[in-house]
């Protein structure tokens, strides 16, 4: 797994001592940074984006900074294939983060201190159920979340194709594994 220190790249872009996600041209500045590390990176690559040394994120920066970088994510337009989680979100970040993300119909793993991992933004119950089974099972089978998740098998590779296309979720060998967690790295 990749890692950016969003704080560093913040203090980059702007070559001041800033803390603070403020201002949509400062979003704009540290999310152009960081299409470049990312773009540099082999496909399908996980990158955590950790939040540790932020200050606080307002709205505008958080949809710059999180949301524009998912949505270009999803198009596979940096890099192909590529797979995007956060780290060191304080509740203050995760409010401002998940405003935009269910603004713009986007989801995103959050790893968090406990070597866990939590879904926010815009996922219904099903969804939710879904990658809930998959991040506790480590790798499994559409066939496994349908049992557990109480889904036809149908309905299960259906919202596990589609957590997949969100980037929520990586098939391999054959298996769903939830993005972030140590059956992906």
């Amino acid at each position: 797994m990749s890692h950016i220190d969003v704080g560093g790249v913040l203090r980059q872009a702007v070559h001041q001592g800033y803390t603070d996600l403020v201002t949509r041209s400062t979003g704009m500045a540290v999310r152009h940074s960081i299409e470049r590390e990312l773009s540099a990176l082999k496909d399908g690559t996980v990158t955590a984006l950790d939040f540790t040394h932020v200050g606080m994120i307002d709205y505008s920066c958080a949809d710059e900074v999180v949301a524009k970088l998912l949505l270009l994510v999803a198009g596979n337009e940096i890099p192909r294939g590529a797979y995007v989680v956060v780290r060191g979100l304080t509740e203050y970040h995760l409010e401002a983060i998940e405003a935009v993300l269910d603004h713009r119909g986007l989801a995103l793993v959050v790893l968090v201190e406990d070597g866990g991992a939590r879904l926010v933004g815009a996922v219904n119950e099903d969804e939710r159920r879904a990658w809930h089974v998959v991040h506790t099972r480590g790798r499994t089978h559409a066939r496994d979340v349908a049992a557990e998740a109480g889904l036809d098998e149908d309905a299960a590779e259906n919202l596990l194709e589609a957590l997949m296309r969100r980037r929520l979720l990586i098939r391999l060998s054959g298996e769903y594994a939830a993005v972030g967690t140590a059956a992906v790295s």
